[in-house]
Formats: structure tokens, C-alpha cells, sequence
């Protein structure tokens, strides 16, 4: 890599820039990095054009979750100006009928006061089973979650239901890719970003072992280095 590279971040579904603590001093050495704002608009198409309204003119792009969701919209909208892609822990399908019941009930508690609930009910699915009883792991899902609040996670939420199926598109995605996912993510497991490489012409996939869904804080170490290379080949 002879020129320096901007790294466009994008977190997850009430995540923050403290989802990417650990992997933004090593991804700095190779190009200016920014944390996209992704908890001020509510439909993907508003969010990703809010982040390409500051972004460079032409970055790597890596999102995490509700991030990749990002990252395929962006695609959609300005291929030419993503020059390398990473997708983490994440998936191209819609919601099904079931995952939207669930967000629905998940809104209605955080209008209601209940915020709090939704953290903690959250928390268990998004970490290695070995990683719930992690007091340093809660805590960082919890200012998280402070961080992005309760109208913020609404706006979010609505966005994620309303997602498109990004299936269809990942055949059109041409550059650099890696896919990257936890081999014990329960919200979006190995299967998920097996199909996403699969659609992807070139793709590599990593599987990060004892990892649940928030890969970047559970194996910062394997991640980082997963994205270190990504930015160097």
C-alpha cells in the first residue's frame, strides 16, 4: 500500500465508537479514520447518506451488524467510492416476520421508560456464552447503549425493519471484501456470512473462534489483525 487509505467505521445497533476502541490506533497507522453517526436518521437510505455527506471521497468501509446493513446501502448508492469492504458479524437478509415482532416489543418497552430492560435482555444474545458472565463486556455494552439512547436505538430499530434484502445486490460488489463473524454468534451466525462471501466474487471469510456477535470487543486482537490485513493487501 503506497498511499494512505480513509477507514470509514460504521457500529452496530446500539453501539458506539467504543465498539471499535481496539482496532482504531492499528487502522490510523494506514489512513485517517472516522466513526460514522448512524442513530439520527431512521430509514437506512437517510443514515447512509448522513455518513456520505462527511465521508471522503473514496475510503474502506467496515460495519458491524446493523453497520454491514449500512455498508450494502452505501454500496447501492455510491459503488466507486468504496475501495475495500469489510462486513462483521452481520447478514444480507431482511428481518423475518419473528425478528420484527421482537424489535417491535423492544421500541415499545424503550418509549415506555424501559430502556434499561432492553439492555439486559439484549446483552446475553450479543456475546460468546462464555463471555455472559464478562462484568467489563456488560459495562461497555452498557454506556454503549447510553451513548445511543433510547430515541436513537428507536430510529435505529425502525431503520433495521424496513432494511431491504441485500441479497440480490452482492453479486455487484467488486471490491476487496472480507467477511468476518464470531463462530458462536447467535444473532447472525457463520451461515450468514458464509451466504454473504458466497455472493461476493474474491470474498474471504474469517471465522473468529470463542466470539459471539460483538467480535471487536470479545477478540479485539484477532479482529484487528483480520482488518490490519484486509487494509494492507
Amino acid at each position: 500500500m503506497s498511499e494512505p487509505i480513509p477507514v470509514v467505521l460504521i457500529p452496530g445497533l446500539m453501539a458506539s465508537p467504543r465498539l471499535y476502541a481496539a482496532q482504531i490506533p492499528h487502522l490510523w497507522k494506514y489512513g485517517p479514520v472516522t466513526i460514522a453517526d448512524h442513530t439520527r436518521d431512521d430509514s437506512m437510505t437517510a443514515i447512509a447518506k448522513r455518513i456520505l455527506s462527511t465521508a471522503p471521497e473514496q475510503f474502506a468501509l467496515a460495519g458491524l451488524s446493523m453497520g454491514g446493513y449500512l455498508c450494502f446501502e452505501i454500496l447501492r448508492l455510491v459503488p466507486e467510492r468504496v475501495v475495500k469492504l469489510a462486513l462483521l458479524d452481520t447478514s444480507a437478509r431482511p428481518d423475518t416476520p419473528e425478528q420484527t415482532a421482537a424489535r417491535r416489543e423492544q421500541v415499545a418497552l424503550a418509549w415506555g421508560g424501559r430502556f434499561p430492560e432492553v439492555v439486559d435482555t439484549l446483552f446475553p444474545r450479543m456475546v460468546h456464552k462464555e463471555h455472559r458472565d464478562s462484568v467489563t463486556l456488560r459495562e461497555v455494552f452498557g454506556l454503549m447503549a447510553q451513548e445511543v439512547g433510547p430515541a436513537g436505538f428507536v430510529r435505529q430499530q425502525n431503520a433495521i425493519m424496513a432494511r431491504v434484502d441485500s441479497r440480490p445486490t452482492l453479486a455487484s460488489i467488486s471490491c476487496p471484501t472480507v467477511v468476518l463473524v464470531g463462530d458462536g454468534d447467535e444473532v447472525t451466525p457463520p451461515e450468514r456470512a458464509a451466504e454473504i462471501a458466497g455472493g461476493i466474487a474474491g470474498a474471504k471469510i474469517v471465522t473468529v473462534r470463542q466470539c459471539g456477535h460483538l467480535s471487536t470487543l470479545e477478540r479485539p486482537v484477532e479482529v484487528t489483525r483480520a482488518l490490519v490485513e484486509w487494509l494492507w493487501t
